[in-house]
Formats: C-alpha cells, sequence, structure tokens
C-alpha cells in the first residue's frame, strides 16, 4: 500500500516496476498466463496437458500490470461463465476477468480520480464483497466461480497494490492488515530536487524515447539487483 501527497510519482513509480522485473516464462495459448514448470501458477488445462506429455509452447512476457477500475463488477473482476453455450453445448466457456490476466503479475487499485485531483485509496471505494475476493484470491493464489451449477477454478496468484492520499480518507481497518508492505511517500521539499523533477519531466515531454534511454543503464542495475535477489530467496527457501 502506498500513500503519498498529491504529485508525487505514486502511480508512475508502481508502474515503472514492469520495466525492472525479468521477463517471464508462459504457456502461450493459456489465457492464465500459466507457467510451464511451476504448478501453483498453472491452469488445470495446462496441468493436464503437462501430465500427458505434450510440449507446450512457450513466450516470455513481461510481468501483467492489471488495472482494477473502480467500477468493475464481479464479472469483470472474476470472470464469467457463458451460461448459453454451457447450456446448449455443453462446454464451460468461461470469459476470464481481471484475475486471470493478472496471474504471476500485479493488481493495482489506483486511488479515485483519474484527472490528477487525488482522492481516497482506491480500495477504499470498491465493494465489500470485490475486497473480499481480491484478498481471498490474493492469499489463496485460485479463484474460483461458479454459476448454475458450473464451476471454474483458475490460478490467481498476484501482487496486489494500493496507492491513495492520505490526506483524503484513511484506509479501511479491516484491510490495513491484509497489506504485507506499507509505504509514505512525502512531498520534496528541497527546492533544487523540486526544479529537477520539473525539468526532468518537462524533458521528458520533449522527448520520451532520448529520456528512457538515458536510464537504460541504471535501470539494468536495478533490474540485474532484483534478480539476483529473487534467485538468493529461492534458494534460501530450498534450504
Amino acid at each position: 500500500m502506498i500513500m503519498g501527497d498529491r504529485g508525487t510519482g505514486k502511480t508512475t513509480t508502481i508502474r515503472a516496476l514492469v520495466d525492472l522485473l525479468p521477463e517471464i516464462p508462459c504457456v502461450s495459448d493459456d489465457p492464465y498466463n500459466s507457467s510451464p514448470e511451476e504448478e501453483e501458477v498453472m491452469s488445470q488445462e495446462v496441468r493436464d496437458r503437462k501430465a500427458s506429455g505434450e510440449d507446450l509452447p512457450l513466450k516470455y512476457k513481461k510481468v501483467p500490470m492489471i488495472d482494477l477500475p473502480l467500477g468493475a463488477t464481479e464479472d469483470r473482476v472474476c470472470g464469467t461463465i457463458d451460461i448459453e453455450k454451457a447450456l446448449t453445448q455443453g462446454k464451460k466457456a468461461f470469459e476470464p476477468g481481471l484475475l486471470a490476466k493478472a496471474n504471476r503479475g500485479i493488481l493495482y487499485v489506483d486511488e479515485a480520480d483519474p484527472g490528477g485531483a487525488g482522492g481516497p485509496p482506491g480500495v477504499n471505494l470498491l465493494d465489500d464483497h470485490l475486497v473480499d475476493v481480491l484478498l481471498d484470491s490474493a492469499a489463496g493464489g485460485w479463484n474460483t466461480v461458479e454459476r448454475e451449477g458450473i464451476s471454474i477454478r483458475h490460478p490467481a496468484k498476484f501482487i496486489l497494490v494500493g496507492s491513495g492520499n492520505p490526506e483524503e480518507g484513511e484506509l479501511r481497518p479491516q484491510l490495513l492488515d491484509r497489506f504485507g508492505m506499507h509505504a509514505l511517500i512525502r512531498t520534496e521539499r528541497d527546492p533544487e530536487l523540486r526544479v529537477k523533477i520539473v525539468e526532468s519531466t518537462r524533458d521528458f515531454a520533449d522527448d520520451p524515447v532520448g529520456f528512457r534511454e538515458k536510464y537504460v543503464d541504471d535501470n539494468q542495475e536495478f533490474a540485474t539487483q532484483i534478480l539476483e535477489a529473487q534467485i538468493a530467496s529461492a534458494k534460501d527457501e530450498q534450504n
């Protein structure tokens, strides 16, 4: 959970994470970003195909960054079943939702006002039932959709990230302990740094490609540090 005043770059910082994370291998024809090796982030269909000895087509893609609109319905978030096709053809036709797309990625609930004027934490504005679904999926790593006696279960292992302005509203107490990390971003007060931020914003607006190229080496250094930390964490878990 990232809290900070308006204009402190919360959304920009969160979206920049994708460029720092390594690409992940996915089964190319699977809508859940299924891993070809890790069963906890693998759909049942992919598990069955692997168990049968099928060679799974692979592709590498960036870690998904999925925005959760504040007006999203339960069907949009969880996915929905095509009842007509199920009844007429006897097939479990499932239209994946945002939880499916966010598997192995980041699900981002931004603050309320898309115009940049600030607002309370987006998670605060979600329906209680949707909040329960999000938290249960984030904790268990699976999403289950049941409609008309038909049940679909798919992996939904993601990092839930929220942002907001503490001046406009606090996060509901029952949600506070469900975020593993809380960060507070304060407005920069140093005049020289404020000028540098404004100049950098102007430079990016004038030449986005050239601006990004100047920081390729720095970003690569950060990305390498993240990858090394992931490898070290995996070794610790094995030990």
